[in-house]
């Protein structure tokens, strides 16, 4: 943030910006994560870690935004947020995808194990 303070619409436009830069890298943390699902059910499990890390980068990018953006609105003054419901729909998406990213990894643990007892078996 620069030292003047901004207008109105400035500080609108610069809310949006945050926002939508925290939808779009959790949007991709979700692409990344949908595609690691796959390689697990194609049994690539490679792929579907790095699949799964790159998941984890962007959502950690759009998670380190969230948190400056709140430290900002805790610091008061021009970054001082008022409540913004695209802002609370780029939470409710950071949040989401994060589930997605646990609930993928949990699979790729679940297909490994179920995998590994196959081959003991000799199935």
């Amino acid at each position: 943030m620069s030292e003047k303070t901004m207008t109105p619409e400035e500080k609108t436009e610069y809310i949006v910006g945050k926002a939508m830069e925290i939808i779009m890298n959790s949007g991709d943390a979700r692409n990344f994560a949908a595609q690691a699902f796959d390689k697990i059910v194609e049994g690539d499990y490679e792929a579907a870690k790095a699949l799964i890390k790159d998941a984890e980068k962007v959502q950690t990018a759009a998670h380190v935004t969230q948190t400056e953006m709140i430290q900002g609105d805790i610091r008061g003054g021009d970054e001082k947020m008022e409540y913004s419901v695209l802002f609370a729909h780029a939470q409710d998406t950071l949040m989401t995808i994060q589930v997605e990213i646990n609930m993928t990894k949990n699979f790729l643990k679940y297909a490994q194990a179920l995998d590994k007892r196959f081959v003991l078996r000799g199935e």
